[in-house]
């Protein structure tokens, strides 16, 4: 199903090089901006009190915000500084320190989620297939998989372009910060690729074409 070029552990050993951001409790991890699309994807065939895994939750903010509306929710991410954060913010979550690989979650032996949701996590990853691996086995046949990761089309990078605006937007500088820049037709290569089908894309922030984000939704058959 997933065409590997490279040794898998040298993917592993890659994917847990990362840096640990540091996180607060008043670290904004999924923007608001993002969370009006990201719930018109979940409320679609998403019942109240559904299983839902954050796959890199950061701070737990997130997870909050759906527990709320009555999901039952687990967070999971690399950082130990947003696990800690998370445990001491919302005590009455879940929330698991593991990479976003399938031996990590296999190890975790958390039973098949309803929907997993990751936001933002993408960009950073370095074996981004094993990403998509992860969340497509944490999943029951049928189950849904939302992500985020900012939008990059010919438009936008154009006007990025135009702008003078590319060294910052592409910067080098910025230590964990987003490796992989995706545009719709990259991301949903790599979720079909994961076997995911029935892929809805949402644009989110801003102007259409020169969105800040994308949305991609599909589902385990």
């Amino acid at each position: 199903m997933i065409e590997r070029s490279v040794d898998r552990s040298a993917d592993q050993s890659a994917e847990h090089s990362f840096v640990d951001y540091g996180w607060g409790a008043c670290t904004p991890h999924t923007q608001a901006y993002l969370f009006k699309p990201l719930l018109h994807l979940l409320q679609q065939g998403t019942p109240s009190g559904s299983r839902i895994l954050d796959l890199g939750c950061g701070n737990g903010a997130l997870c909050d915000r759906l527990s709320r509306l009555d999901y039952e929710v687990v967070g999971v991410d690399p950082s130990a500084s947003g696990i800690a954060v998370a445990r001491r913010s919302f005590p009455t979550l879940s929330f698991h320190q593991a990479a976003a690989t399938p031996d990590d979650l296999q190890a975790l032996a958390l039973a098949p989620f309803d929907v997993v949701i990751s936001t933002e996590v993408v960009e950073h990853c370095y074996a981004p297939r094993l990403w998509a691996a992860a969340a497509f086995a944490s999943l029951k046949p049928g189950g849904l998989f939302i992500c985020s990761t900012p939008y990059h089309g010919y438009l936008k990078n154009l006007a990025l372009a135009l702008s003078g605006r590319l060294d910052a937007h592409f910067t080098a500088l910025w230590d964990g910060g987003h490796i992989k820049f995706w545009s719709r037709r990259t991301l949903s290569r790599l979720l079909s690729e994961a076997g995911f089908v029935d892929l809805r894309f949402v644009g989110a922030g801003r102007w259409p074409w020169l969105w800040k984000s994308m949305l991609l939704g599909g589902r385990r058959p």
